[in-house]
């Protein structure tokens, strides 16, 4: 009996990790379609190739404004974060679609853009990209929104193109970002922490087993609809498990706090979830109170990823953003 308690109990544990691949996979099936007229990552637009200067290749899409737009004289840049893609951006797309002209982008090692190493992940590569991408396909006047590790971009594009703002840079969102001292203190990017430092194969066989309950868990406030939490973790999935090695040391190095004031010569909006459990609120308390006339814009009971829970909420921000700036 003895002998066999080792056998039951892996065979116990490999019925329990299949049920939970079946269960995601059920819901990921159930919830695809789920997302009006266009399902989730089927919102595409002109597509293009920037080249950074390392030579990675950026992918990009261009969704262009109506000619009579009152924003026609305005590009969007929508810039998203860690293990993400543009299809970060769905609903903001789907609403804002031919009002104002709008870029995306893949960060290298992400999405459809080319890969990159531990050595080329960094923040000021991303930032050069993102100085490449506005400079070829922004117009004259440009909004940058950027979410998370998007957002930590936007603000080393502030430290290293401080030109650029107040010039062709004319405003900014700032969504469930940090400027610094964000892995201490904060369980979950703690959580990782351990897991990176026992990485390989580990985080491949964990994400197969229980993607879908990590997403819920860390991803999403408390309350976020099964779609939402689907979407999430379909295109978490597709990240490679070496962006999520790669990127991380990012964050627990994180200091932006010197490109703040570059960002106070425009209208800066920094919004954020109030059940973020990746980057608390307290993070963009920090960010609205040290950039002079920014503005703060909680949004109640969303998590990290807010721009898919409450989407409304965030197109609206954006709208009055696009409004304060024409």
């Amino acid at each position: 009996m003895k002998r066999l308690t080792p056998a039951v109990l892996t065979a116990g544990a490999l019925a329990v990790a299949s049920a939970a691949v079946v269960r995601q996979r059920q819901l990921k099936r159930r919830h695809r379609h789920l997302v009006g007229d266009q399902p989730f990552g089927s919102v595409h637009g002109e597509l293009h190739t920037v080249h950074a200067d390392d030579g990675t290749a950026i992918t990009v899409e261009v969704d262009p404004a109506d000619p009579d737009s009152p924003h026609a004289d305005l590009t969007l840049v929508l810039v998203h974060g860690w293990m993400c893609d543009l299809d970060t951006w769905h609903f903001q797309r789907l609403a804002l679609r031919g009002r104002v002209r709008i870029v995306v982008l893949d960060q290298r090692g992400h999405g459809r853009s080319g890969a990159s190493t531990a050595e080329s992940s960094t923040l000021d590569l991303m930032a050069h990209d993102l100085a490449r991408v506005i400079e070829e396909h922004g117009t004259d006047r440009v909004v940058v929104a950027g979410h998370s590790m998007g957002g930590m971009v936007t603000m080393q594009l502030a430290a290293d193109h401080p030109d650029l703002f107040g010039s062709k840079v004319v405003g900014v969102m700032l969504l469930g970002t940090s400027a610094g001292r964000l892995v201490r203190g904060t369980p979950a990017l703690e959580r990782f922490a351990w897991l990176f430092r026992h990485a390989g194969p580990v985080i491949d066989w964990g994400r197969g087993l229980n993607s879908h309950m990590v997403t819920r868990r860390w991803a999403v406030g408390p309350d976020a609809d099964d779609r939402i939490v689907a979407m999430t973790d379909e295109m978490l999935s597709r990240a490679p498990s070496r962006v999520i090695v790669d990127f991380y040391g990012n964050f627990t190095a994180l200091d932006l706090f010197h490109a703040l004031p570059t960002l106070a010569a425009v209208p800066v909006t920094v919004l954020c979830g109030t059940e973020d459990l990746l980057t608390p609120l307290k993070h963009s308390r920090r960010l609205a109170e040290a950039i002079d006339g920014a503005r703060l814009v909680l949004v109640e009971g969303a998590g990290h990823m807010v721009m898919l829970e409450d989407a409304e909420a965030v197109d609206d921000a954006l709208e009055e953003l696009l409004e304060q700036v024409s």
